[in-house]
């Protein structure tokens, strides 16, 4: 089973941590591996993918016209492809050196149709002491809740895994469409966010099937110090609950995640919390609680402005 990897990039001032998530994944310990690079119109950014890995066999070069955003970019990666599987990673992320070696596992064991992994932080500017597990996913992280049952070190089937750390049979990918860059045709609305929610719904609506995950598939993300500014991460809950109204509106087949999450956030790791800050007080523990909290009712305003946009 070959795996073609696709790994895109608009600039120069990500070329560094591109070439470091590309030598990543031809460091894989799975031997039949194929690296699609993608320059997404811009060709200082494919001039040096030629002069960095133009004379391996195992990589393809694709430069696109213009600048077409990360999905369609990912779209045109998959086209070019040979792989049996294409698999997606971000430019700030790097693979685990077994990566592959797990998603060929779980295709071949679970007859899977998409398989995704487990996303990890690498903490650039150090862990921040305020910033709760649960909302890991607000920095491209797997969080604390995530999984078929809630457990992030359970495998099976859940509604999809991150972007920069799923994959699909080829086929299905590209007879499916690929990623659609124009949720609810409002094309260049930045802030409405969830391609791969929405192929994974169509994938679950042709096909019955969901996506598979595998915690032993990891890929670490790097998060820069911009993204522990409290300031930040307030301001991407309110785009983040804003994006899942939009996803009601326009994919409503894809909801039902966030519920069963809201449920957990409220019933489950609240009270744990509590209980811990009453049994091991600390202040990072408090302010965990308290931020919680805050995130949480950043996503809810965020929900309601989608609501009001989308009346």
């Amino acid at each position: 089973m070959r795996v073609s990897v696709v790994l895109c990039t608009h600039t120069m001032e990500r070329y560094d941590d591109c070439r470091a998530a590309a030598e990543s994944v031809l460091a894989q310990t799975y031997d039949d591996v194929e690296l699609v690079l993608v320059s997404d119109g811009n060709r200082d950014v494919y001039e040096q993918y030629e002069s960095d890995f133009g004379n391996r066999d195992d990589v393809l070069i694709h430069c696109n016209d213009e600048n077409v955003g990360l999905l369609e970019s990912r779209n045109n990666g998959a086209e070019v492809a040979t792989g049996d599987v294409v698999a997606f990673i971000d430019d700030d992320a790097i693979a685990d050196e077994k990566w592959v070696m797990a998603l060929v596992d779980a295709y071949q064991q679970e007859n899977a149709l998409a398989v995704g992994g487990r996303m990890t932080p690498a903490w650039v500017a150090g862990k921040p002491s305020f910033l709760p597990a649960e909302f890991y996913w607000l920095i491209g992280v797997t969080h604390r809740g995530f999984g078929p049952n809630g457990d992030p070190d359970e495998s099976g089937v859940v509604r999809n895994t991150f972007g920069s750390n799923i994959s699909f049979k080829r086929d299905v990918f590209l007879e499916l469409g690929g990623f659609e860059d124009d949720i609810g045709g409002r094309q260049g609305e930045k802030n409405l966010q969830g391609g791969e929610t929405e192929l994974c719904a169509r994938l679950r609506s042709e096909y019955d099937k969901g996506v598979y995950y595998t915690p032993d598939a990891l890929v670490a993300h790097k998060i820069f110090d911009y993204r522990t500014d409290p300031g930040w991460l307030v301001d991407r809950a309110f785009w983040q609950g804003y994006s899942k109204r939009g996803m009601e509106v326009f994919v409503p087949e894809s909801t039902g995640a966030e519920s069963d999450f809201l449920g957990d956030l409220l019933f489950r790791f609240a009270p744990s919390r509590l209980r811990d800050i009453v049994t091991s007080p600390s202040l990072g523990a408090v302010l965990q609680f308290l931020f919680l909290f805050l995130l949480t009712g950043s996503v809810g305003v965020g929900y309601l402005y989608g609501m009001y946009v989308w009346r």
